[in-house]
């Protein structure tokens, strides 16, 4: 069974958390993942480690880590890849992928030309 955890920062401010939360429920309408669930690198809950719990209480068999991250850095290059290695570890017989940062999509340029045109 394949599980969608969409891995954000965390913020303090609850607004980040409503645009989180509405995110997320779209992915559930959409995707064709039985499992979809959130988790937060720090500040909010549920951590990286106890969504990838859940997905495995679920019946998660294959986990795509969906990166809410715009670059490449220290949380996306380094801190969330050792995050997961001690997941595989844990969950050996679960599949573990990881989404690239959203500015690597070439998609990317055509949503910023169209946040210009509305504004």
């Amino acid at each position: 069974m394949k599980a969608i955890l969409l891995v954000s920062h965390g913020s303090k401010e609850s607004e980040a958390r409503t645009e989180i939360e509405i995110l997320i429920n779209r992915l559930r309408e959409r995707s064709d993942a039985t499992i979809v669930e959130l988790a937060f690198l720090e500040i909010e809950s549920p951590d990286i480690p106890h969504g990838i719990e859940t997905c495995v209480q679920r019946g998660a068999r294959e986990i795509v880590i969906l990166l809410n991250f715009l670059n490449s850095g220290r949380h996306a290059g380094k801190d969330i890849p050792q995050i997961i290695a001690q997941a595989r570890l844990l969950y050996p017989n679960v599949r573990f992928r990881i989404t690239k940062p959203i500015a690597q999509h070439e998609h990317l340029v055509d949503i910023f030309l169209r946040l210009i045109d509305e504004v």
